[in-house]
């Protein structure tokens, strides 16, 4: 059973947490917990793309950035997977560079240090040198870059379908089994 923090951060993809959130609920038989934190600017750049506020209804434990009792700010809580999505450049320097300045950063620097799973859905373009050096550096340190680029081979129709080939990879990094397309099959 996993215990996974999800951290929403202010770079455009809402969409992206939200089909998250929605895949992770459906699959509560898989974790123990899931936890969320959601930066202010993610909660804007949400209601401008997503044109809602429905961050607020998920049936899970959500926690303010500046929040540093949250137990995923330990170690010793074993949370086993953090998922950044989207991954904003902002955030993914700050980690890259040790920074524990909010909870989302804290909490990344422990899932390193614990030589645990975390998955970085960066969503910029293009990349400077600075994005590309600080993607090498968590990735050196154990991290994964996974970049919010769908696939189409799959065919997908919808807004939603796009994005949710880019949320079916992250899943399958962070271990949980869900129904998605598969190439030849």
């Amino acid at each position: 059973m996993r215990k996974i923090v999800v951290a929403i951060t202010g770079a455009s993809g809402s969409i992206y947490a939200k089909i998250l959130l929605d895949k992770l609920i459906s699959a509560k038989n898989q974790w123990e917990d899931v936890s969320v934190i959601m930066s202010a600017n993610a909660k804007e750049v949400w209601q401008t793309e997503l044109q809602n506020e429905a961050y607020k209804n998920f049936a899970l434990q959500q926690y303010s950035p500046q929040d540093f009792s949250a137990p995923f700010a330990s170690g010793s809580a074993q949370y086993d997977t953090m998922i950044i999505i989207p991954c904003s450049m902002g955030t993914l320097g700050r980690i890259a560079s040790g920074i524990s300045n909010d909870l989302v950063s804290r909490a990344a620097d422990v899932i390193l240090k614990e030589k645990r799973k975390l998955i970085c859905v960066v969503r910029e373009t293009p990349y400077n040198l600075i994005h590309i050096k600080n993607m090498e550096t968590i990735s050196l340190a154990g991290g994964i870059i996974c970049p919010a680029t769908p696939s189409f081979y799959s065919r997908p129709q919808t807004l939603e379908e796009v994005a949710a080939t880019v949320v079916h990879r992250v899943l399958d990094l962070a271990g949980i089994k869900i129904e998605a397309y598969r190439w030849g099959k």
